[in-house]
């Protein structure tokens, strides 16, 4: 049974990735940080820099045959809904992959969602009970949930976990997290997204 907010069609409302990158720019060229209070300031400090590491996948990251091969196989058309932010590092890091991957296959119509005006969507996916980003759930054009992603590959999980229970903490967690992410160059995604390929086909 297809989700009310499908039935409305706001994921087919939502932004493509082109659309959000370019939203982000313009609003970092509008906006002068001498207007923003502490809190602003640093949210704009963060979408500066994401939008520089989005930018370097975009220009360095290309979708492994094995991966495209995988993707090719989708013959039915697919939404990919995305909930995100421009202040999140991880989606700055995960979100150019996800792109990449969607374009591979025309049957793929990947669509972003912005977290904070869509609360009563991010509260139907919350992790551990939190609104983290970015969460991907991909649909059937019924509206059918057929797999749901995020907020970032397991391992990156597996190492912000180690961290905190370490009593690492900002800003020294974020720094290794993002070298994690800088080293692994999407290839953690890849993998993840072999494994959800394969499962979605034997259902």
């Amino acid at each position: 049974m297809a989700h009310q907010f499908f039935i409305d069609r706001k994921p087919h409302k939502g932004m493509t990735y082109r659309e959000y990158m370019q939203s982000i720019i313009e609003e970092i060229s509008n906006t002068n940080p001498e207007t923003l209070n502490d809190e602003q300031k640093e949210m704009f400090e963060y979408k500066k820099l994401n939008l520089q590491r989005s930018g370097r996948i975009d220009k360095i990251y290309t979708v492994s045959k094995k991966l495209g091969n995988a993707i090719n196989n989708i013959k039915e058309k697919q939404i990919w809904m995305v909930l995100t932010e421009g202040w999140c590092g991880d989606s700055a890091q995960n979100l150019p992959h996800l792109a990449k991957i969607a374009e591979v296959n025309p049957n793929i119509e990947l669509r972003i969602l912005l977290r904070d005006s869509n609360l009563d969507i991010i509260d139907l996916y919350l992790t551990n009970g939190t609104r983290s980003i970015p969460k991907l759930a991909a649909f059937d054009e019924e509206g059918n949930e057929l797999f749901i992603w995020g907020p970032r590959p397991k391992q990156a999980q597996e190492l912000l976990s180690k961290l905190k229970s370490e009593g690492i903490v900002k800003p020294e967690l974020y720094e290794k997290l993002h070298l994690w992410y800088g080293r692994n160059r999407g290839k953690e995604i890849e993998e993840e997204f072999l494994e959800i390929f394969s499962q979605v086909e034997q259902q």
